[in-house]
């Protein structure tokens, strides 16, 4: 493309005497050492070449790292091959780096402008931002650099969507360590509804954060805050992405995705004189996505990593004897609408892909969200996040991993057969306080009030006992039971006391069907009377449901 003729004057006539932090239309740089400062001397901007390299870029550093280390790179899949580069700003706010020599344009920004007069200005900021401005827009920005990210993540740059637009914001690996043209990974922000982070190569995925959870992603330690810096996630109706603060004005650090597809944020030791890795997001082999196949959970602190969770039975047996797991598992009983399935939960993992989920961001409840999978056929699995709410997974959950602290809870449909003997006696507990009339319910108050619960568990229950689970259910059932019907739970607060953690369960008061003399008070009773007793009396009471 020929160059205008005007643009060629102010390119061979005018060019600025010294560094300054902004050109005006009619300057110019050459390369020929001439470079633009921030005005705290944080960022320099001006024409490289890259190490056993003759080709030319402009692009933007760190001003006071002696290795230099770009940041950002604006002809990246344009070079130039000799030092007859120039950058220059147009009256209509678009930037240009043209070849002096053969009066050819290598590379604009797509910013314009049509009011000539608006005297826009080419600033680079001091938080590495190169920006095109104009007195007439005030703050607002014509063009800037951060939003088109290379390979690198700095502190004020944004890794997600502009949702008011449909802009995105992403980053893309350099070729080679001598090329910053685009190779062959990216990483984005999924913002389907998990809100995740996910690393591809080409079309395929290779690594997956997990969803933000309020804190962290995917409820591992990796994005966590630390020493160096915080990291940020917005997500509102016009914006939703991640970022990350420096804790200190004095810390130099950067988020690279590297031409191999690594995942580092490094940060500058000056002492030292280098640059040191403070985190790497792929660091096992349960970073690579979807390792153990579809159902699979992975878990790198066991020496074989891969295995099915309880219900499910691998695939391809043979397969998965040889360390193969990509045929993942399945149901040791399938899901059919017409038989009765119930939930699993499993806690601390790394919430699960799939390509059919379903959000409902509305204040949905846990129960509320166990109903709505329960609806539908075609729901495998449901999670209740503090981000995305009620998330119901409608395909095989993919890429899932345990953590020893941390992740948030799953609970996975399953057919009742498979809910397993321990959970099956557990609800055998609240089965026979429920419906037992003497025995069993006399049995389970006086060890309950005696502070010796478990005594009610089976001898055969298979070990180990699941204690907290245990106590949770002879409590539930307990409060089912409970003399007054309006001190009786509701079905589906039972059914969140079943399914929480750590719920916070109120203490029972005496069941209905307790034969001790003397069971009712006069305020205890409907009707106000007390009630009389002998050496023969006992006190029966007709369980009402609520």
């Amino acid at each position: 493309m020929m160059v205008f003729p005007l643009i060629f004057f102010f390119l061979i006539c005018l060019s600025p005497s010294t560094a300054i932090d902004n050109l005006s239309p009619g300057q110019t740089l050459l390369d020929n050492g001439q470079t633009i400062v921030s005005a705290s001397q944080t960022f320099e901007l001006g024409f490289f070449s890259l190490w056993n390299s003759e080709n030319r870029y402009v692009g933007i550093w760190f001003k006071n790292v002696p290795q230099q280390t770009p940041v950002w790179v604006a002809n990246k899949n344009s070079p130039l091959g000799d030092s007859s580069g120039v950058l220059v700003i147009t009256s209509s706010g678009k930037i240009l780096i043209a070849n002096n020599a053969t009066n050819t344009i290598i590379w604009s920004s797509n910013s314009s402008y049509s009011a000539a007069t608006s005297n826009p200005v080419l600033q680079l900021l001091d938080n590495g931002n190169l920006v095109v401005k104009t007195n007439v827009l005030g703050d607002y920005y014509l063009w800037q650099s951060f939003d088109h990210p290379c390979d690198t993540l700095i502190p004020g740059m944004n890794l997600g969507w502009n949702l008011r637009n449909n802009q995105e914001w992403y980053l893309t690996s350099w070729k080679t360590l001598q090329d910053p043209s685009s190779g062959d990974y990216t990483y984005r922000v999924d913002p389907r509804g998990l809100l995740q982070l996910v690393l591809r190569q080409g079309a395929q995925v290779q690594y997956r954060s997990g969803p933000w959870d309020g804190v962290r992603f995917g409820g591992g330690p990796k994005f966590s805050k630390n020493a160096v810096y915080d990291p940020i996630f917005v997500f509102d109706s016009n914006n939703v992405f991640y970022s990350f603060v420096n804790n200190d004005n004095s810390i130099i650090s950067r988020f690279v995705v590297n031409q191999s597809g690594a995942l580092n944020h490094l940060t500058w030791n000056e002492r030292r004189n280098e640059w040191i890795v403070i985190i790497t997001l792929r660091t096992d082999m349960c970073d690579r996505y979807a390792l153990c196949g579809p159902y699979g959970f992975c878990n790198a602190d066991r020496l074989l990593v891969c295995q099915c969770p309880d219900g499910f039975t691998p695939r391809l047996p043979e397969d998965w004897a040889r360390l193969d797991w990509s045929g993942g598992c399945v149901r040791k009983t399938p899901l059919n609408c017409s038989v009765a399935a119930g939930f699993r939960r499993f806690p601390r993992l790394k919430l699960p892909d799939t390509a059919y989920f379903l959000v409902n961001r509305t204040e949905m409840n846990l129960v509320e969200c166990r109903e709505a999978c329960l609806r539908n056929c075609s729901c495998v699995a449901y999670a209740r996040t503090e981000v995305s709410g009620c998330v119901a997974w409608l395909g095989d959950l993919l890429d899932v991993r345990d953590y020893s602290e941390g992740g948030q809870d799953l609970y996975v449909r399953m057919a009742a057969s498979d809910l397993g003997k321990t959970f099956s006696n557990l609800l055998e507990i609240i089965s026979r306080l429920i419906c037992s009339s003497t025995g069993m319910l006399d049995q389970a108050w006086k060890v309950w009030n005696g502070g010796k619960p478990l005594e009610l568990v089976d001898a055969v229950m298979e070990s180990p006992v699941p204690t907290s689970e245990v106590l949770r259910c002879i409590q539930t059932g307990l409060l089912c039971v409970q003399q007054r019907p309006e001190d009786r739970p509701t079905m589906s607060s039972v059914l969140l006391m079943l399914d929480s953690e750590n719920p916070m369960l109120p203490q029972p008061k005496q069941p209905g069907f307790y034969t001790e003399r003397f069971l009712l008070h006069a305020d205890s009773s409907s009707t106000g009377k007390k009630p009389f007793s002998s050496s023969n009396d006992v006190t029966v009471t007709m369980l009402q449901g609520r």
